[in-house]
């Protein structure tokens, strides 16, 4: 099979982010098959160009995966009129460089930003080929949730193109079990929507990888560090955990280490810097391939969304790495993900926005490795027989040959 992928975000594992199709490519390519990948010559996190483009587009040969880097506005931390701006420029530019693909078995859209998505149906409809929608994210619903889309017409249009996409897809993945409710309620039939977790790698992210080289290039040797990874924009309340480690600036054990970067990053920055916190280090961005090292270096990891409804239904990827690390989790997320937490009994759950009790979580932690370890033991146990991403790409090969053979 040869599949053709549309997805703004895409990631190597030379970038900062989540490089699970990266990784889906190699597990297709193993077997035979093709993932051919459409991306943005921007990294969504950092918003720097990956690849000096010439024309509309640029191809790559990253690992032998075939990435056609697609031109994209740089202005994705400019404002939200910006970046739709640049997901509208996205849009138009991944038509031309997805029709340069010949001979696709499959076109498949990704979701967040929706507008990828209606690029990969309208190749789907040119070269008539099966159209598979992947749903990473609810959109328009989570934006309405954040306030981000507030004008009535707005929102009415991003939904009406929403039940557009999902009529269109011959088939709509999914990565979390609450998505695939929220499509059965909004009328797809059940026949047509499949939920695969994303899992991650027990093989990169284990308990037995050496972070001591993170701590001390740090200088946190001696310290219990709270680590968050992941991308520095506004629905990952990155606040809370500012006013929490303000609560327990006067400890000098405890360090909070955030690696990452997004459109939000300048003005935490400022704001740690205007509360005095001497526990926040902001360590910038590291390549997927050192994220295991990264992980390692922590004691406990975070994982922070907004107290928004809508959020309760989202599975963080980071999560997952985490657990398959070894490492236990403070989990400031409700819904699928607490679930997933206590299940396990990988971690400890804290209300979102509620900084004193997430502060006070991370202090009984700090005096207890035992039950820290124990956590992250309980993680990784749970996440290897429930989340191997070996398992759920071979799923996902089941759905892709059942699509193409039609």
């Amino acid at each position: 099979m040869k599949i053709l992928l549309l997805n703004q975000v895409f990631v190597s594992p030379e970038e900062p982010g989540h490089t699970r199709h990266f990784e889906m490519a190699k597990f297709l390519q193993a077997r035979g098959h093709e993932l051919v990948i459409v991306a943005s010559d921007l990294n969504y996190q950092t918003g720097q160009r990956t690849v000096k483009r010439r024309g509309l587009f640029t191809e790559q040969k990253i690992d032998e995966v075939r990435v056609l880097r697609s031109f994209m506005i740089p202005a994705l931390h400019r404002s939200y009129f910006w970046r739709i701006i640049s997901f509208f420029s996205f849009m138009f530019s991944s038509v031309w460089t997805a029709l340069q693909v010949q001979d696709a078995d499959l076109i498949m859209g990704t979701t967040p930003p929706i507008f990828q998505a209606v690029s990969a149906w309208f190749v789907a409809l040119v070269r008539r080929k099966p159209f598979l929608l992947e749903v990473r994210d609810l959109w328009p619903e989570f934006g309405v949730s954040m306030g981000v889309l507030k004008n009535p017409i707005v929102i009415a249009l991003a939904r009406r193109l929403e039940k557009f996409l999902y009529a269109r897809a011959a088939h709509i993945l999914v990565n979390s079990p609450a998505y695939k409710e929220y499509l059965l309620a909004k009328g797809v039939p059940e026949y047509k929507v499949t939920y695969i977790a994303y899992g991650t790698d027990v093989d990169m992210f284990n308990p037995t990888v050496d972070g001591s080289s993170i701590r001390r290039e740090l200088g946190l040797e001696d310290n219990f560090v709270v680590l968050y990874a992941g991308a520095l924009g506004q629905a990952n309340d990155i606040d809370t955990v500012l006013r929490a480690a303000e609560r327990l600036n006067d400890d000098v054990r405890i360090r909070f280490v955030l690696f990452g970067d997004g459109k939000e990053r300048a003005r935490l920055k400022s704001v740690a810097e205007g509360m005095k916190l001497t526990n926040v280090l902001f360590a910038g961005v590291r390549a997927k391939k050192e994220m295991p090292l990264v992980i390692a270096a922590s004691d406990v990891c975070l994982a922070i969304l907004q107290d928004i409804p809508m959020f309760r239904t989202t599975y963080p990827n980071k999560v997952f790495d985490y657990m398959a690390a070894g490492r236990a989790t403070v989990l400031v997320i409700d819904g699928v993900s607490r679930e997933l937490i206590e299940s396990s009994n990988g971690g400890v759950y804290v209300r979102p926005n509620d900084d004193e009790l997430l502060a006070q979580k991370i202090l009984d932690l700090s005096k207890d490795p035992a039950r820290v370890k124990q956590m992250g033991t309980n993680a990784r146990t749970y996440l290897v027989k429930h989340l191997d991403r070996r398992d759920k790409l071979n799923e996902t090969l089941v759905l892709l040959k059942k699509l193409v053979k039609g």
